[in-house]
């Protein structure tokens, strides 16, 4: 990826592939082979290669990205059984994995010409399309639509900023935000079991979850199925209960700890399912998300009081757990990624500089009617969705006022990116290279001082 000609793509796909698969003596020789992985993918550039071509070769190079993933994973049981995994190891599968998904989705982008979600475009549904929309582990391909089973855990990422700050928060930034448990039942229906903030622990159709402004998903299966099936039951029962008459709800729990409390984020909710349905052999996450922001400002601000937690994305170094198929809307992939280095720089600016949200009279306005909003009827919150956020009544106004302070914040850098990236596509063919938009990003930071949006010193 590294000269002008399109063959280098997969002379330096065979490296990536090499070194995947390399045998090991230790942790460290590991380490260093993850480490040039991402060296290798983290400086390749599309400036370097003719566009024409690289979209030509994009939908082969795409599967074997995926299947390189695939393959990766594939080792981690045996690096376990070998001592392998320590920290850094632990590190470089997770940014092993992160980058490689980008660089598929900007080749995704490629392969269909740049192509933007339009109002009259139609919305794809996750684990459908044609475009390589779907990736599927071949084990579990069958040329057909994907097949659930009960047990399945599926992740997500939406496209709200605060979508973007639950899956950077912690120390291995993903690209992920929320997940939750397929439940089949007797007579056939798909449910998803999930924990959200504004309804708490809740049961929705599968269809309906995977409807709800999906851009990215991919589907885990553990391999022990009857156990798998029984922790979605167990789970599924759980919550039905819970929202019955006379019985308590099971509200969203804010402070992403791993305890035993009654309420659940979406990850805990999955890691109860599993360590229940096992009899506590299965308990989630092997390797646990490191919450270690300096600058506790936003995180007190939300109600964070883990300093470990479970992660969505801590279930891809999960050995006990098949990668059964990955998919993508290429038509916004471009929008999340700028989302995610936005909120890369915006925590980084808190850490090194110090920065912390300043309320104003109009946000603690917005808050407080916020609040109000949350002893409404569903129905009423639901007509009023457009005006306040739905807010579930155990947020506190405190809560409310950060997440409106960091979409204000996050959304003018944002669409200031988008339009620099519209004119790159619009030149080049290709989208921004990340070390482009991390300097357009700093070039912003020294052009506003001391205030970022709600941000100041």
């Amino acid at each position: 990826m590294a000269s002008t000609a399109s063959h280098t793509f997969v002379r330096d796909l065979e490296r990536l592939e090499l070194l995947a698969y390399a045998p090991v003596v230790g942790p460290e020789a590991l380490a260093r082979n993850l480490g040039k992985m991402y060296e290798t993918v983290a400086t390749a550039k599309f400036s370097d290669h003719d566009i024409l071509a690289v979209r030509m070769a994009a939908p082969d190079i795409m599967y074997r990205l995926f299947d390189l993933r695939v393959g990766l994973r594939s080792r981690i049981a045996d690096f376990e059984k070998r001592g392998f995994m320590s920290d850094t190891v632990v590190q470089g599968l997770r940014d092993v994995f992160r980058i490689l998904r980008y660089v598929t989705d900007m080749l995704g982008e490629i392969a269909i010409g740049n192509a933007r979600v339009a109002e009259a475009d139609f919305a794809l549904r996750p684990f459908t399309g044609k475009d390589r929309n779907t990736l599927v582990n071949w084990p579990f391909y069958n040329g057909k639509d994907l097949a659930f089973r009960s047990g399945d855990v599926v992740l997500v990422r939406g496209r709200a900023h605060n979508s973007a700050a639950i899956a950077r928060i912690g120390s291995g930034d993903s690209q992920f935000s929320h997940t939750g448990i397929v439940y089949i039942d007797k007579d056939g229906g798909h449910w998803l079991v999930e924990s959200l903030i504004e309804d708490g622990a809740t049961i929705n159709t599968l269809a309906h979850a995977l409807d709800h402004g999906v851009v990215r998903a991919v589907l885990y299966r553990h391999k022990d199925a009857d156990m798998a099936a029984r922790a979605a039951e167990l789970v599924h029962d759980m919550v039905q209960r819970s929202r019955g008459f006379g019985h308590r709800r099971i509200h969203y729990d804010f402070s992403m700890q791993l305890d035993d409390g009654r309420n659940f984020f979406c990850s805990k909710l999955v890691r109860y399912a599993f360590t229940k349905g096992s009899n506590g052999t299965c308990v989630l996450p092997r390797y646990p998300t490191q919450i270690a922001m300096k600058n506790r400002d936003f995180l007190d601000r939300i109600g964070v009081k883990a300093e470990m937690t479970y992660a969505p994305a801590d279930i891809d170094i999960e050995s006990a757990f098949d990668l059964v198929a990955e998919w993508q809307d290429y038509r916004e992939t471009s929008n999340i990624r700028l989302q995610d280095f936005t909120m890369d720089k915006l925590f980084e600016w808190m850490e090194r500089d110090g920065l912390h949200f300043e309320e104003t009279t109009l946000v603690r306005l917005i808050s407080r009617f916020g609040r109000m909003s949350s002893y409404l009827s569903d129905g009423a919150k639901q007509m009023l969705s457009g005006l306040f956020p739905r807010v579930p009544r155990n947020m506190p106004r405190r809560t409310v006022a950060a997440v409106a302070m960091l979409h204000q914040t996050a959304e003018p850098i944002y669409r200031e990116l988008q339009e620099t990236e519209a004119t790159c596509v619009a030149e080049t063919g290709r989208p921004l290279h990340g070390e482009e938009i991390f300097s357009l990003l700093e070039g912003l930071r020294s052009r506003d001082k001391d205030r970022v949006g709600y941000l100041v010193r």
